[in-house]
């Protein structure tokens, strides 16, 4: 039953032109599906004066509350990422996110206790999830992450201190970007 209803779902896309380059949001009215951070160009450089932006390619006309609040959260994440924790976020629709799987425990655990300019272990998320020897189901978690930045699967790093991978090992240049993006604006 719960499958034939998503599969009912209207999704609607919407496209912003962010400082990583094109990003897609896809939801219905019941929440959002997916981000998918397109890397169609490098990401912008950082400068300490202006705030950078997020610009909305697509109308948002006939869009759900839910993306139009997504967006709104992506674009005060871009400019000032500290105030995020206070912005109400989207209801998530994905199956990922459903359910009582470790991956769905893993990223609730992730949004509730890593706040940003924070990072993580992947060995302390498992603890932190209740099962310490699950460090690698962990990274198959963040690898299965369907919204990226708001699930930071960006803040969780190795033991070591090392980024670590992002987006199938291709993003690792926005993870970086991403975690100095929040420790600057954080210092503001």
């Amino acid at each position: 039953m719960k499958k034939q209803r998503e599969s009912q779902c209207t999704q609607k896309t919407i496209s912003l032109l962010s400082p990583l380059g094109t990003i897609q949001v896809s939801g219905c009215e019941n929440g959002v599906h997916t981000i998918q951070i397109l890397m169609d160009v490098a990401p912008a450089e950082r400068s300490g004066e202006a705030p950078l932006s997020c610009v909305v390619n697509d109308s948002l006309a006939e869009t759900s509350p839910e993306l139009q609040r997504c967006v709104e959260w992506l674009q005060a994440y871009f400019s000032e990422p500290q105030t995020t924790g206070s912005l109400p976020l989207p209801a998530f629709h994905h199956p990922a996110l459903q359910g009582d799987s470790f991956t769905s425990h893993v990223l609730q655990v992730l949004l509730r206790d890593v706040t940003c300019g924070k990072t993580v272990s992947y060995k302390r998320l498992a603890e932190m999830a209740g099962n310490p020897r699950a460090v690698r189901a962990v990274g198959g978690a963040m690898s299965r992450n369907p919204v990226p930045l708001l699930i930071p699967c960006h803040r969780v790093i190795s033991s070591t201190g090392q980024t670590g991978p992002y987006i199938n090992n291709k993003g690792n240049h926005l993870k970086e970007w991403l975690l100095t993006h929040e420790r600057q604006r954080g210092e503001d």
